[in-house]
C-alpha cells in the first residue's frame, strides 16, 4: 500500500508538471514505436511512470459460457486458439475482440453463481467480431473484485426477440434509463445502438428505430441526456487517388422526448459546417470521389488556424417519421458535413460539455494522396458551443495527423486538460511505415500548429504471440497485429453526475481508474497503474552510490 500511495504521489506530481506552460510534457515520453518484424514478437511499452495489469484475458473461461460465447475473447467455433502442427487443423478458433470499455462501480450487481460475492467494480464491453452470418456478437462483464472463476460474465448473446445479438463497437453507460448502450459499426442494415439492462442475463433491445442505422462506434451523453453519435464509415476510392478515400461519415446528435425511456422516441441531428470556400454547407457527395478527396473545402477543414460556424439539422423526428429503422447516413448525404472515418468522440471535463473532441482515422494507408494537408492522415477535432443543447456552434482542427500520428481512434480525457487518443493503424501501415500503434497524450491547452509541439508517447503497442502468428500465417480469419482499443478513464460513479465529461479526471487517486484493451490476438484487458518501480526509488533515495544494494 505504501508503494501505491507512493507512485501515485509521483504520477500525480508529474501530470501537475504539464501544467506549468502549455505543451509542456507531463509523462515521460516513450522513444519510439515498437518496429514491426515477421515472427518477431515485442513487449507493450509505456512510460516509466506508468505500468499495467491484465484484468481479463481472452482465454479465460466465462463463468456463464453459452454457444458461440464461450471464452472472454474467443468464440467454441474450434478447439485450439492458436494452430496445431499437423496431421491437427491448421486452423484456431475465431476472436471476438472485446471492444470499447465502460467501467461502472455498482452495489447488489449479480451473477451465474447465486451464492457469490461479485464485488461493487464492473467493466462492460461489448465484442466487435464473432462467427455465423451475420456475424454474432456478444455482450460480457468483467467483475474487477472477482476470482478468475468467476472474472467475467456472459451477459447476453440474444435480444428480448431472440435475435443474435450483432457485433458490437462503443458503449456507454446512460443513468437517465439506467441503460448501457452498445453501437454496431454496420452500416445501413445491421448497424445501430442497442440497449441493456444491468441484469444477468441482460435484456437488450435495439433501438435502432429511434436513433437509426449506420456505422455507429463512439457514443456519448451530454448534461442534458442528449446522445452525441460519431460515425465509421468508409468512402470511396478515388479513380485517380486510388489510395485516398472519400469523406463518408458524420457527427450525429439525438434529442430523447423523454430520458429516462429512450424508445418513447427523439429527434435524430447532424453537424453541418459551413463553408470557407462558397455559400452554404460543405456537403461530400459528388459522384465522382476525387473531386471531393481533393476539394479547397476538405483542405480548409485540415487547416490550422480556421474555425467553421456549425449547426445541427434535423434528419430523422420519430413524431412524424415514425419508429421503423432508418438509414441515417443516407439521409445525412445531402445535409450534413462528411469526414474521413470520425470513430469517437469526448467532452472536455471543467467546460460544461461545451468542448466535444472527436477523432478522424483518415485513410490508414502511407500512400494515400490526401497527404496530410487533404486529412488523409486524420486527425483531431473540436466542435465548441456555449451549451450542448445550442443549435450552433464553431469547429475546428485540433491536431493535423501525420504518418507517425495517424488512424486516430479511440479517446480520453486522463486530466481536463490532457487527452489520450490511440491509433489503429492497421497493419498495412503497419508494415509501411515498420511501426506499430501507439497511444499518444495531448494537452489541449498547446498549439500544434506549431511544429515544435508534438504529443508524447506515452504507450508503445506491442504484439503479442497470439498476434503475432496471425499477422503472418494466411487464412487463419483473425486480425493480425495488435490494436488499442477502449482506452477509458472513469471513477465509475453510475448518476448523472457522472457522465464522462462531468467531472475533472483525477487518475491513480483510489476512485479514477484507467483501462485499456489490446484487440486481437490474446485479448487482454489492461489496467494502467502507477510503476510501483518508480515509487521504490523515489522511496530509497536511488541517488548514485546511496543505492541500497539490498
Amino acid at each position: 500500500m505504501q508503494h501505491s500511495t507512493m507512485a501515485t504521489a509521483v504520477l500525480a506530481g508529474c501530470l501537475a508538471l504539464g501544467a506549468a506552460t502549455a505543451g509542456a510534457q507531463s509523462l515521460t515520453p516513450v522513444p519510439s514505436a515498437n518496429p514491426k518484424a515477421p515472427g518477431v514478437v515485442a513487449p507493450n511499452v509505456l512510460s516509466v511512470e506508468l505500468d499495467q495489469v491484465i484484468r481479463a484475458t481472452g482465454s479465460m473461461l466465462l463463468e456463464n459460457p453459452q454457444s458461440p460465447a464461450k471464452y472472454y475473447g474467443y468464440n467454441d467455433d474450434k478447439p485450439n486458439m492458436v494452430p496445431l502442427p499437423p496431421p491437427a487443423a491448421p486452423g484456431e478458433a475465431h476472436k471476438t475482440e472485446p471492444d470499447k470499455n465502460t467501467y461502472l462501480v455498482l452495489r447488489g450487481q449479480r451473477g451465474a453463481d447465486p451464492h457469490y460475492d461479485y464485488g461493487t467494480h464492473f467493466m462492460f464491453q461489448g465484442h466487435e467480431s464473432g462467427v455465423g452470418s451475420p456475424l454474432q456478437g456478444y455482450i460480457t462483464r468483467i467483475n474487477l473484485d472477482a476470482d478468475v472463476a468467476h472474472r467475467v460474465t456472459l451477459m447476453a448473446t440474444k435480444d428480448v426477440a431472440g435475435t443474435p445479438l450483432p457485433v458490437f463497437d462503443g458503449s456507454t453507460w446512460y443513468p437517465w434509463a439506467q441503460r448501457l448502450l452498445f453501437t454496431a459499426e454496420l452500416g445501413p442494415v445491421l448497424g445501430g445502438v442497442w440497449q441493456a439492462t444491468l441484469d444477468v442475463p441482460s435484456a437488450v433491445e435495439d433501438i435502432s428505430g429511434v436513433l437509426g442505422r449506420g456505422g455507429y462506434e463512439g457514443i456519448q451523453a451530454d448534461s442534458a441526456g442528449q446522445l452525441w453519435i460519431v460515425e465509421d464509415v468508409g468512402g470511396a476510392s478515388g479513380a485517380v487517388n486510388k489510395q485516398a478515400k472519400q469523406p463518408n461519415s458524420f457527427v450525429y446528435r439525438f434529442i430523447p422526448y423523454d430520458k429516462t425511456n429512450l424508445k418513447a422516441g427523439g429527434k435524430l441531428q447532424v453537424l453541418a459546417v459551413k463553408s470557407k470556400a462558397h455559400a452554404g454547407d460543405i456537403v461530400f457527395n459528388n459522384p465522382v470521389a476525387d473531386v471531393d478527396i481533393l476539394s479547397q473545402d476538405i483542405k480548409d477543414l485540415h487547416t490550422y488556424g480556421l474555425t467553421f460556424e456549425t449547426h445541427w439539422i434535423t434528419i430523422h423526428d420519430t413524431a412524424t417519421d415514425g419508429t421503423t429503422p432508418f438509414d441515417a447516413n443516407a439521409l445525412a448525404k445531402s445535409k450534413g458535413t462528411p469526414f474521413k472515418r470520425p470513430e469517437n468522440g469526448m467532452f472536455r471535463p471543467g467546460t460544461g460539455f461545451g468542448e466535444f473532441f472527436f477523432t478522424e482515422t483518415g485513410d490508414t494507408n502511407a500512400l494515400t494522396q490526401a497527404g496530410s494537408a487533404f486529412g488523409g492522415f486524420g486527425g483531431l477535432f473540436k466542435v465548441s458551443q456555449r451549451r450542448p443543447t445550442d443549435d450552433h456552434g464553431t469547429l475546428s482542427l485540433f491536431f493535423l495527423g501525420d504518418v507517425t500520428h495517424t488512424g486516430l481512434d479511440n479517446l480520453a480525457f486522463l486530466t481536463k486538460d490532457h487527452l489520450v487518443a490511440v491509433e489503429d493503424a492497421g497493419d498495412t501501415l503497419h508494415t509501411q511505415r515498420n511501426a506499430l500503434d501507439s497511444a499518444y497524450l495531448f494537452d489541449v491547452r498547446t498549439d500544434y500548429s506549431n511544429p515544435a509541439n508534438q504529443p508524447i508517447r506515452i504507450l508503445a503497442q506491442g504484439r503479442d504471440p497470439s498476434a503475432t502468428i496471425d499477422a503472418h500465417t494466411p487464412g487463419l480469419g483473425n486480425d493480425g497485429d495488435n490494436e488499442i482499443t477502449g482506452f477509458h478513464v472513469s471513477d465509475g460513479d453510475p448518476t448523472p453526475t457522472g457522465i464522462l465529461g462531468a467531472k475533472n479526471p483525477h487518475p491513480f487517486n483510489g476512485k479514477w481508474r484507467v483501462f485499456y484493451t489490446q484487440q486481437h490476438g490474446d485479448n487482454n484487458t489492461w489496467e494502467i497503474i502507477p510503476n510501483p518501480g518508480v515509487a521504490e526509488a523515489v522511496k530509497g533515495g536511488l541517488h548514485g552510490d546511496d543505492r541500497d544494494d539490498d
